[in-house]
């Protein structure tokens, strides 16, 4: 993947304020149309993940792109090819659950990590639609591929710590 979302990807990690306020406004404006604009950033379809902060308690949500696996919904915490890890992964993997805005439907889930070759194909059909190659040679971390997979809402916990599951 190269043209524009690569030129995204490198603005957003010269200028990460203006994009927290960009990211910020663009899930805002999502929910509350119900995802009747913009529903899609560059092509690409997204969701925004609420999540409970693993320090505050408060509750943070964030748009992000995803495609669709079956009943999961697959993401990648590149964190435009930051070092760090985005919060709204670290604030997931703290929780062990979320919930997830898909314009309307929304949908209790919990993180698992993909591995092996099911993550394997999942990346290929992610960098598809996203620049995560391109994220990915800019960071020392390994990006990992996280499936959000439905959680009844009665398994939905406030706390404490529960970490995602390896498959």
């Amino acid at each position: 993947m190269s043209g524009a979302p690569v030129a995204l990807g490198n603005f957003a990690l010269r200028t990460p304020t203006l994009t927290r306020r960009l990211t910020g406004t663009h899930g805002a404006l999502f929910r509350r149309t119900n995802g009747r604009l913009l529903r899609r950033w560059f092509g690409s379809p997204i969701l925004v993940l609420e999540t409970a902060g693993r320090r505050s308690g408060l509750r943070r949500s964030v748009p992000l792109v995803y495609l669709r696996d079956g009943d999961d919904l697959v993401v990648v915490p590149a964190n435009a090819g930051a070092r760090r890890s985005p919060a709204w992964w670290l604030n997931l993997e703290a929780a062990g659950q979320g919930v997830v805005d898909l314009g309307g439907e929304r949908r209790a889930v919990r993180p698992v990590l993909a591995t092996g070759a099911r993550r394997d194909r999942l990346w290929r059909r992610f960098a598809a639609i996203a620049p995560v190659e391109h994220y990915g040679r800019r960071t020392p971390r390994s990006l990992p591929v996280v499936l959000l997979t439905p959680a009844s809402h009665g398994s939905l916990r406030t706390r404490p710590y529960n970490p995602p599951v390896t498959i």
